[in-house]
């Protein structure tokens, strides 16, 4: 059984790894497991960021999802967030978004989310698999009147406009606050500028202007050199960066300092503790957060659950235990209070909340959290990912494990979307470990190769 889910949907390269084909495959398939669920023909939302291939894979997959008897809504370029509020607003029993985030433009994506916005389980991938894989000729093919249909949801931008707002009880929670923000050319244009500027916020977007093939092209959460100059050159109090699907947020201080999701999590907790309203006095990341974080939940009283690396973990474990604050390192940064899923776009707001309430600059607030020294590396090593079974690689993480005890952290893991495995580490001294992680990177493409 060909194996299509990663941790955040499917991804491949547009028209090759994702062919229209495929699209429609997935969208058959999955239309008919929910069918079978509900005992009628599902109500599907459908949404896309702003890749050149989104028309062609939109197209396909409304084809696969309609040849079963779906109901299909498109509700055009909008950030995924949007798509888990959406799907709760217009009482659909899926949503679908068409986006690869943070990769580059060829590739492209399918994202289900469920009737409540949560994503797929596990269970639910491999069923849709299951049915590609052994059954999907024999899927049955309504005629006549029992073809879905496709309809417009014109309103969906300014429908989770209007929802990121109903998240503020005070009327211009942002009112003075000058802000950059970089929209990587993807999904976050339709709304982002909008909302800080109704909030209060004096905006300065940035490249929130696509054409189909320059999203994330040297901007957004992945690049974020130019708002970092932006910030430094122009007085602004902040910079914050999305990706291309508005799942994400990363940013610059107004020092022009970095800052990524460990710290907002720092400083969103340490305001909803002292508001009381961090649940259960608790965090939830991963095991990619910083030992920082860690250190700095420990003297504020707040307890730190990690889980394995995925946004979905993360809302998995928050909802096991009844907690409404959690994320990644990465900008995935889940408030259960109002989403249930990472948004860019109202972790941002919230952030800018707090940081006006406080009357601090966000470079004074950030000093909460003190973040140890990481270093992230890649290893290129094609489909191949299983380096468990390597004697040679497993002896270098043994013993760099055994030197870092007490004093950092070594992890190294296979990427669920990339051919690639990532080594982190951590530690006090920044050159000893990038020298160690480097050396451990060449390892591990020398020995997979």
């Amino acid at each position: 059984m060909e194996k299509l889910f990663g941790t955040d949907g499917v991804r491949g390269v547009a028209n090759t790894e994702l062919s229209p084909e495929k699209a429609m495959k997935i969208g058959c398939a999955g239309a008919y497991a929910l069918a079978g669920q509900l005992g009628r023909p599902p109500k599907i939302l459908i949404g896309t960021d702003t890749r050149i291939s989104a028309d062609m894979l939109e197209a396909a997959l409304i084809a696969g999802l309609c040849s079963v008897g779906a109901h299909v809504s498109v509700a055009g370029v909008i950030p995924s967030p949007a798509m888990a509020f959406l799907v709760r607003h217009y009482k659909m029993d899926a949503g679908v978004m068409l986006s690869a985030s943070h990769n580059p433009m060829p590739d492209n994506g399918i994202k289900f989310f469920n009737s409540k916005g949560y994503k797929l389980s596990d269970e639910v991938e491999e069923e849709i698999e299951a049915l590609i894989s052994e059954r999907y000729d024999n899927i049955p093919r309504p005629t006549g009147e029992g073809v879905g249909r496709v309809s417009r949801a014109e309103k969906a931008a300014e429908d989770y406009i209007s929802f990121l707002e109903s998240t503020f009880a005070e009327e211009l929670p942002l009112k003075g606050l000058r802000v950059a923000l970089d929209c990587a050319n993807g999904a976050t244009g339709t709304a982002a500028p909008i909302i800080f500027e109704k909030l209060g916020a004096k905006i300065f977007p940035m490249h929130y202007k696509p054409n189909g093939i320059n999203i994330n092209d040297g901007c957004g959460s992945t690049h974020l050199e130019s708002v970092r100059e932006y910030v430094k050159a122009n007085n602004v109090d902040i910079g914050l960066a999305f990706d291309g699907d508005g799942d994400r947020v990363l940013g610059v201080d107004d020092k022009g300092e970095e800052f990524d999701g460990d710290v907002i999590m720092a400083v969103c907790g340490l305001a909803m503790l002292k508001n009381g309203k961090l649940n259960n006095k608790t965090i939830v990341s991963t095991v990619m957060s910083n030992l920082g974080l860690e250190q700095f939940c420990e003297r504020e009283g707040i307890k730190l659950l990690r889980t394995d690396v995925g946004d979905r973990y993360v809302m998995e474990e928050m909802v096991a235990g009844g907690h409404n604050l959690g994320g990644e390192q990465s900008g995935h940064i889940i408030l259960y209070d109002y989403n249930s899923t990472g948004d860019g776009i109202l972790t941002g707001l919230h952030l800018l909340a707090n940081i006006k309430a406080a009357g601090l600059k966000m470079s004074e607030l950030r000093k909460a959290m003190v973040t140890l020294p990481q270093v992230l590396l890649k290893s290129e090593v094609g489909k191949n990912k299983d380096y468990q079974n390597n004697p040679v690689i497993n002896a270098a993480i043994d013993k760099i494990t055994k030197d870092l005890a007490g004093s950092g952290r070594l992890l190294v893991r296979p990427s669920g979307t990339e051919p690639i495995i990532r080594v982190m580490m951590e530690g006090k001294d920044l050159a000893e470990i990038e020298k160690t992680a480097k050396d451990l990177a060449l390892l591990i493409e020398k020995e997979m190769r």
